[in-house]
């Protein structure tokens, strides 16, 4: 069938709206009809070259050597529309989240509790179907690469169905889009990953989709205070809202404007880093507010030529801190995001608070300026 859907053909190039042929799904496969796409800084980092495998890789997993053309979205919400053959989990009418991190639920990750490192993961950039390695997306002669196996930014996706997650029809589709990525990424950092105790301080560095989900986490796990930084004032403003109890536009003024009296000079217990491109010089600024024995959770992406970083490793070491990487904040996909749709259903976290503008499927590139520019806390896509 015949769709929209917004692409980019090559590094840097813009986004654009194409009619693109999908085919109907095979074994394991299913079709959905999206409703909402969010619009995450993670599409960017796929734009501009940040994120990908080398070329050998690509060739050797997918048969060609680039990863465009490329659908983009990874964040979204459905309802399912035809299911091909062997699928267990799904039926036509069911609403669902997207999941950008499929779980197949027997491997050794999945069957030890850690189903955001599955497996399935590992081909999440390269393209054809998880199913058989083959492709259902084209632009004429050409296939069609799917950010994460996902390409929400189009009208109907066909994808594997470890890629999705069903929901209950009664919650709130738009919720569903933007907690399938990002919102639950940062809410986990806090919570599992940062491990936030009642009576912690913590700070979340960078205060956008995923810093907001951050912020909700922290304070939802009893944080006695959560210091927004931010160079955006609108998004510390926003934070101050959701459970941010102090805010300010950078590390050096947190450390020598609200720690000194707060913390009496112990510095945080956990410092969350959510900010759209992660660097060295932020991870050794994030390290300075940390106290001994405290936790730097690096949620950000960097590009994939950030190969070394430099830390004080003396302090490091000395002050017994921890630095941990995380992705999807380190918990179920299935479990977290009915349970954060569940806590937005019953009124105890905010998400339409956070949406800044919605788009239509073509206006993706001016979404993606307005992720630029600072405009948008959470952009999404209504189709």
């Amino acid at each position: 069938m015949q769709v929209k859907a917004a692409i980019v053909t090559e590094v840097h190039g813009p986004w654009h709206t194409e009619l693109i042929e999908i085919d109907e799904p095979h074994a394991n496969e299913v079709k959905v009809k999206m409703a909402f796409s969010g619009l995450c800084f993670s599409d960017e980092h796929l734009r501009h070259g940040d994120i990908g495998m080398a070329p050998e890789v690509m060739a050797m997993i997918s048969g060609r050597e680039s990863m465009f053309p490329a659908i983009g979205g990874h964040e979204g919400s459905g309802v399912v529309e035809s299911v091909g053959p062997d699928v267990t989990s799904l039926k036509p009418g069911d609403h669902v989240a997207v999941s950008f991190v499929p779980s197949c639920g027997t491997c050794e990750y999945c069957l030890s509790g850690r189903q955001y490192i599955c497996d399935m993961g590992s081909t999440i950039l390269a393209g054809p179907m998880i199913s058989d390695a083959t492709w259902r997306h084209h632009l004429g002669d050409e296939v069609l690469n799917r950010m994460c196996q996902i390409g929400s930014f189009s009208e109907y996706i066909v994808v594997h169905e470890a890629s999705l997650i069903r929901i209950e029809p009664w919650y709130d589709l738009r919720a569903a889009a933007l907690i399938s990525c990002g919102i639950s990424t940062g809410f986990g950092s806090a919570v599992n990953r940062g491990d936030v105790k009642p009576g912690d301080t913590v700070a979340v560095i960078g205060c956008g989709g995923v810093g907001s989900g951050a912020v909700q986490g922290a304070a939802l796990a009893g944080a006695r205070a959560v210091i927004a930084i931010d160079t955006n004032q609108s998004k510390i403003d926003r934070a101050l809202k959701i459970g941010a109890t102090h805010g300010c536009a950078t590390t050096l003024d947190a450390a020598f404007n609200i720690l000194p009296e707060l913390t009496w000079g112990k510095n945080c217990d956990v410092v969350i880093i959510t900010v759209d491109n992660l660097t060295s010089e932020l991870l050794e600024q994030a390290r300075s507010i940390t106290a001994k024995g405290g936790v730097i959770v690096a949620t950000s992406l960097a590009a994939n030529t950030l190969t070394s970083v430099e830390i004080n490793m003396m302090m490091f070491s000395m002050s017994n801190q921890e630095l941990r990487g995380t992705v999807f904040g380190s918990e179920n996909p299935r479990i977290q995001v009915p349970r954060l749709l569940r806590l937005h259903h019953e009124g105890k976290f905010f998400i339409d608070e956070l949406v800044t503008k919605e788009y239509t499927i073509d206006q993706v590139q001016d979404a993606a300026d307005d992720l630029a520019s600072g405009e948008n806390l959470r952009g999404v896509i209504r189709f």
